[in-house]
């Protein structure tokens, strides 16, 4: 931890470490770019501001009252998950593929990259969406495998050492953790602040932290503790900060940011239609004549409990009750919600499923128009997936070297990881294209634009494999007796038996 990076030279008065992180830390915890990052978790899981609505109206004063008795409906139509999950799968749904010249590598790598991590990285493609950036922390389980955990935008406060935010100087992760005093439960924020020299744990008491001691012994540990079969315990740092960020584009922007505004008036439009619609007798103004009553809520309660109101007629003063419609236009929602929508989704750089270039046979380039949006918006985030994986290698890199299993170091240049994108296609318009291809461009390319395969390496070997098989089938045809296995070489002659002699009658 260098906190000469962040001090100014020449300052009148210095603070101590600890006071620097208290600092950092309540500053970071209210801040405005942190709020935006929980507020996207949050709408992604349906919370939102709709939820927390009262109805209010003009009082006496002119001012804005809270209304109770008003039909106050919350309605979430929760397009912003949507969008978050759309541009999530079509980036990371597939397994990503890994191409390389050495073999040994690549089947090491894919046995670290299993089902879990590919799970893990589609988790924190979502996470990166919803708070604009998502966090990888490499460590080993209690199972002692190496795997990677997902840390959400709002726990982690980083600490760069450059502008461009590519390399981190430590970081410091805030939590909450449920503890019991007695019987009485207990929300407790716990600090862990990551450098080279290890982990350091506090707990933040108000706006003071206090050394997390653990077990009476120490708050300080190394990043990784291993015991040997002997119970030998070995204690070991990585030589870099062991924090990978996965960035949903440069400028680290919550997808939130760009289109809560939408999506609350989608959720504002609906509720009120439903108010306007349940709201019974406030659809009518009702004007009142010589009304045999005292006041206007008594009115309301007999209107409501028997359906009808007393009115006096004296000779000259008529009563009665006369009424003044107003109509709710659904057409008029329907058109503002409609329009809602469509600019979230374009807002958003997703697409919209039922579009009508989706109508009827379409082909190719209607759907590619159709993904334009989502495909730009992709390329900039697969920049930064790009750079995480790089990352991400040096870890495994560093683990198989310490497991014995051999040094990679620097082998992660020859490694292209590539993202298959889950984007709709017309697969007949694309396998008519590969056949069209043959003998003008090799096997291999067109096998890896043919929309069946995932794994082109793997189906050339299938392919391979079938062909020798094909073979032997065919010589088997010519050859019933297998004289073509007993001469490789061909030099009898098949009419004549085995040893190319003479056929006994």
């Amino acid at each position: 931890m260098k906190l000469s990076n962040f001090i100014l030279e020449g300052a009148k008065s210095h603070m101590t470490d600890l006071e620097f992180l208290e600092k950092e830390i309540l500053a970071w915890k209210c801040s405005p770019r942190r709020m935006m990052q929980i507020k996207g978790f949050l709408y992604y899981d349906g919370d939102h501001d709709v939820i927390h609505r009262k109805r209010t109206m003009i009082g006496e004063d002119g001012k804005l009252e809270v209304v109770e008795n008003l039909p106050n409906n919350r309605i979430v139509d929760n397009q912003y998950a949507k969008m978050v999950n759309q541009k999530a799968n079509y980036l990371f749904g597939k397994p990503f593929t890994l191409n390389g010249d050495n073999e040994q590598y690549i089947e090491l790598l894919k046995k670290v990259f299993d089902k879990k991590f590919m799970r893990t990285l589609k988790s924190a493609g979502k996470a990166a969406y919803n708070g604009g950036i998502a966090w990888l922390y490499p460590y080993y389980n209690d199972r002692g495998e190496f795997a990677f955990r997902l840390f959400p935008a709002y726990e982690i406060l980083p600490f760069w050492k450059d502008s461009e935010h590519t390399e981190l100087d430590f970081f410091i992760r805030l939590y909450v953790s449920v503890a019991y005093d007695g019987t009485q439960r207990k929300y407790i924020e716990k600090v862990e602040l990551y450098d080279l020299t290890g982990v350091h744990l506090f707990i933040l008491d108000g706006s003071k932290l206090i050394p997390d001691v653990v077990n009476n012994d120490t708050a300080d540990f190394p990043h990784v503790t291993m015991t040997d079969a002997a119970g030998n315990v070995q204690m070991f740092n990585w030589q870099r900060v062991p924090l990978i960020p996965l960035k949903a584009n440069e400028q680290e922007t919550p997808l939130i940011k760009r289109v809560k505004s939408l999506q609350d008036g989608i959720n504002v439009m609906l509720s009120d239609f439903e108010n306007n619609m349940q709201e019974d007798a406030r659809n009518t103004i009702l004007v009142l004549k010589n009304y045999d009553g005292t006041n206007l809520g008594e009115f309301r309660k007999n209107l409501a409990t028997y359906g009808a109101v007393k009115v006096r007629y004296d000779g000259d003063t008529k009563g009665g009750v006369e009424t003044l419609e107003i109509t709710v236009n659904a057409d008029n929602y329907k058109t503002i919600v409609e329009i809602f929508k469509k600019a979230l989704i374009e807002n958003a750089m997703g697409y919209d499923a039922k579009d009508d270039r989706l109508s009827g046979n379409p082909n190719q380039m209607n759907i590619q128009s159709m993904y334009s949006d989502i495909d730009t918006d992709a390329n900039d985030t697969e920049s930064e997936a790009q750079a995480t994986m790089d990352d991400i290698l040096w870890f495994v890199n560093c683990h198989l070297a310490n497991s014995g299993m051999g040094d990679f170091e620097g082998q992660e240049d020859g490694v292209d990881v590539i993202f298959n994108r889950d984007m709709l296609m017309n697969e007949s318009e694309i396998i008519d294209n590969c056949t069209k291809s043959q003998g003008l461009i090799s096997d291999e390319t067109i096998i890896a634009n043919h929309p069946w395969v995932d794994d082109p390496q793997a189906e050339m070997e299938r392919l391979k494999k079938q062909k020798e098989e094909a073979q032997k089938e065919m010589l088997a045809q010519y050859d019933p007796f297998g004289t073509q296995n007993d001469d490789p070489d061909n030099k009898g002659d098949p009419s004549q038996g085995s040893q190319g002699g003479e056929v006994d009658e």
